[in-house]
Formats: C-alpha cells, sequence, structure tokens
C-alpha cells in the first residue's frame, strides 16, 4: 500500500483527499483511466506516513515501451503445435504415411479441407503497407507490425487463427491474384491499409471472385464501430438517427465506407470533405469513387471547405488528419453536436476543447482517451460469424446489424459511450446477430464485472 501526500493527490480531485492507503492498481488504474483530465507528468507516493521513502508513478511512454516489447519477444505471434509429437508414432500419424489418406479424403472432396485441417478457423491478413494507421506509405516490411497486431486481437477475443502476409506489391491485379491464389489455405480474408481508391476495387472484386468472405476493415470496420457510436451517443442524448446531419472529413477508404453505411441507415444527409473542399455532384477532377458516394450525399450541393461545411450539422466524424478542427467549428455546429475525432495519433481537436466549444459526446480512435472508437471491437467477432453462420458476403443490412449489436453490448453514459474491446459480449453479440439475423433479442450489456467495480471506485474519489 501506499501513502500519498495531500497536496500531491488534491488537485485531481474535486471533493477532499481520498483515504491515505491506497493500493498500486488503484494508481495504475487512476493514471491509465484519467490522464487525459489532468496536467501532471508524475505521482509521488510515499512506501510511509514519514514521506520519506518514494515512489513515482509516471506516465508510460507507448513508443519506447512498445518497441522495448517487440525487441524482447522478437515480434508478436508464433505458431504452436494442436497435438504432441514425442514418438514415432505421433509422427507417423502428423505426418508421414498418415498423413496421405487425410490428402486423398480432401483430393475426392476439397469441403474436407474445413474438417481435416485449420482452414475453418484461419483467416489471412493482407496488407501491402501503402496506408498503414495514419503514417501512409511505409512498405509491406513496416505494415508486419500492425498485421501481428490484428492477429492477437483475432486470437484473444475470437480464438480465431489469423496469418499476416504482407506482400510486395501494389498493382491491382497482382493483389487479387495473390488473394485468389491462397483461398485454399484460408476461411477468410481481412484486407488491411491498403491505400484508396485501389482498395475499393481490390475489395469488390474478390467479393465477387472468392467463395470465402473477404472484410476491408479500414473501410467497413471503420463505418460499423462509427455507426455503433452514433447509435449510443442517440440513445446517450434522446436524439433520433434520422434526423442527423453529418459532416465526414477525409473521403478515403473509411470515409466514404462511414457515408455509405450512415446513408443506408437514414440519417439526414451526409456531407464528405476532401482535400479539394466538399464533395458534391459534378465536382470537376473526381474519381469514380467519389463521384459514386457524390451521387447519395450532400442534397444541398454544399461546396465550400471544411470550416463552412461544419456549420449547421449535427454530428463531426474525422478520419482523416488531426489537429484541424478548432473550438470556433465546433461552436458554429447546431447545438450539443457529437464530435468523433478519429485520427491518429492526433484527433482533429482534443476532447477538452470539443467540450468546452458545446459538444454533447465526444469519441477519438485512442485507447488513452475517454470513449474509443475502435475497429477492434468489429473483425473479430464478423469472422467469428461468419465462419459459424456460413455466410460469404457482408451486407449492408449485416453491417448495421453488427453496429446496433456492438452498441447495446453496454448500456452507454456520456464518458462511457463504447464497449471495450475487452468486453466479452461484443464478440458473443455479433455472432448472434450474424448467426440469428431474425430473432428478437435482449443484448448482453453488462461489462466485465473488474470493469464495473473500477468505474464505481473511480467515480467514487472523483465525485
Amino acid at each position: 500500500m501506499f501513502y500519498p501526500k495531500k497536496n500531491y493527490i488534491e488537485p485531481f480531485f474535486k471533493s477532499p483527499c481520498p483515504p491515505a492507503l491506497l493500493s498500486r492498481e488503484w494508481f495504475d488504474t487512476f493514471i491509465r483511466v484519467h490522464r487525459h483530465t489532468t496536467q501532471f507528468d508524475k505521482l509521488i507516493l510515499y512506501h510511509n506516513t514519514d514521506h520519506d521513502q518514494e515512489v513515482i508513478f509516471q506516465h508510460m511512454d507507448y513508443s519506447k515501451q512498445s518497441i522495448e516489447l517487440h525487441l524482447r519477444s522478437r515480434g508478436k505471434i508464433e505458431i504452436r503445435s494442436k497435438v504432441s509429437i514425442t514418438t514415432k508414432e505421433d509422427l507417423s500419424l502428423a505426418y508421414t504415411p498418415g498423413v496421405a489418406a487425410v490428402c486423398t479424403e480432401i483430393g475426392l472432396n476439397k469441403e474436407k479441407s474445413y474438417t481435416l485441417t485449420n482452414r475453418a478457423n484461419q483467416v489471412a491478413v493482407v496488407s501491402d503497407g501503402t496506408a498503414i494507421l495514419g503514417l501512409g506509405d511505409l512498405g509491406p516490411e513496416a505494415a508486419m507490425p500492425v498485421m501481428e497486431g490484428k492477429a492477437i486481437i483475432f486470437k484473444e477475443f475470437a480464438d480465431i487463427d489469423a496469418i499476416p502476409l504482407c506482400i510486395n506489391s501494389t498493382d491491382v491485379e497482382e493483389i487479387i491474384k495473390f488473394c485468389k491464389m491462397i483461398e485454399p489455405s484460408f476461411a477468410g480474408i481481412n484486407l488491411e491499409d491498403i491505400s484508396a481508391p485501389r482498395c475499393f476495387e481490390i475489395f469488390e472484386r474478390l467479393e465477387e471472385e472468392l467463395s470465402i468472405p473477404v472484410f476491408h476493415d479500414d473501410q467497413d470496420g471503420t463505418a460499423i464501430v462509427t455507426l455503433a457510436a452514433i447509435i449510443n451517443a442517440c440513445r446517450v442524448t434522446g436524439r433520433n438517427i434520422e434526423d442527423l446531419s453529418v459532416i465526414i472529413n477525409g473521403a478515403g477508404a473509411a470515409g466514404i465506407a462511414i457515408a455509405r453505411l450512415l446513408m443506408h441507415a437514414k440519417v439526414k444527409d451526409v456531407v464528405l470533405v476532401d482535400t479539394q473542399g466538399a464533395i458534391y455532384e459534378g465536382r470537376p477532377g473526381m474519381n469514380s469513387i467519389k463521384q459514386g458516394i457524390a451521387a447519395i450525399t450532400n442534397k444541398a450541393m454544399h461546396s465550400g471547405d471544411l470550416q463552412s461545411s461544419m456549420v449547421g450539422t449535427d454530428v463531426f466524424v474525422g478520419v482523416s488528419v488531426g489537429n484541424i478542427v478548432t473550438p470556433a467549428m465546433v461552436e458554429g455546429m447546431n447545438p450539443s453536436p457529437f464530435i468523433f475525432a478519429m485520427a491518429n495519433p492526433e484527433p482533429e481537436i482534443m476532447p477538452d476543447l470539443a467540450y468546452k466549444a458545446g459538444a454533447s459526446v465526444v469519441g477519438t480512435g485512442r485507447s488513452d482517451l475517454p470513449n474509443q472508437v475502435n475497429n477492434a471491437l468489429v473483425f473479430p467477432g464478423l469472422f467469428k460469424g461468419l465462419f459459424v453462420s456460413g455466410i460469404k458476403k457482408v451486407t449492408p443490412e449485416i453491417k448495421m446489424a453488427v453496429a446496433t449489436s456492438i452498441a447495446y453490448s453496454i448500456e452507454p453514459t456520456r464518458d462511457h459511450l463504447m464497449p471495450t474491446a475487452f468486453n466479452k459480449n461484443v464478440v458473443r453479440n455479433i455472432v448472434d446477430v450474424i448467426s440469428n439475423p431474425d430473432e428478437k433479442r435482449n443484448y448482453a450489456n453488462n461489462e466485465p464485472e473488474e470493469l464495473e467495480e473500477l468505474e464505481v471506485l473511480v467515480n467514487s474519489l472523483l465525485n
């Protein structure tokens, strides 16, 4: 247990200093959850009431510690055997000569590859490294840490085995050919960090030409989780999604997919803004993807820049560059807007500034800020649901159902808008809604017990 000096702790609380004895776990949690609301670099505690044995709790340097983690473990994934090989007989069953009979069975009926190998639980995570996070085109080698991260999220949250495949080509036809050639080894393909507009053609072609599910997480994963966040913002504020006008900054893979899904969800209107300003039907110089989205959005044919496009809107969604939205731009929106500033690593506007400017709900893409809008909530459960149900294509109706199931996995509040990736109800609810789409359901919506206890503890001390 640790003893705080009153002057070190009291500035962080609205009420008098909490009890003197506080556990290490409590302070680790406090720093992790609430560092965004304070201006401290460290908290200093002591092993005794004489305050002569100092213990310093500092902010985590994620960049430095992540590099150390990757060096120490040499990446994040490995392959482990499901069967034991300790004798010659074991080897003869797992490999030759016994495995020849298994090969013969699959040769006679290729569908048996789903039951006699790991294929049914195996996803290829395919990237060319041209759109890595917010870092841009760093190449396939630099994409590997992200794809390994996706692989462990697949495994930890849905028990799916995912294989990172970072390929040395940016050619549309070569990427499509590659995915078609590896199809016999996988039950699904997750496209990742492939730049627009190529990613649209690659995805659409593969969806038509493969017999296994294909999902582009940067497009539809982001769209689904954004819709879930808007659903819960409406639940918190009592508003109706059909009454919302939405402005989206960024007309790449994520922005266009978000616009498509929100229009399918029947929001009032959507205006996309790229580096040339608002996208509207007939604007010169647009590619075919932007021409297509222009035909179904921006009913008022607004043609201004981001600042003028935000005036009179209800929801801002940012999926482009950080630090581009000012408090004055938020003030120009309709009263009590929703702000989803999801650029990484720097949001378009920090939550405290958005709230001061009148926002009613604010979310970002960062795990160290409240209300993270993270597509890690989507792809593990979605692929699990596709595998369980045998569905091959993710329709707009499935996307909307998945978004709803994510939203209703918790009872949201303004500061706890979205479930965490550790909420086991999320995958469970997604699988259920994909497998049984016509059933009426009561979503499991309790967070894990330890997170509920954490919230009660922190809130009691802060209030």
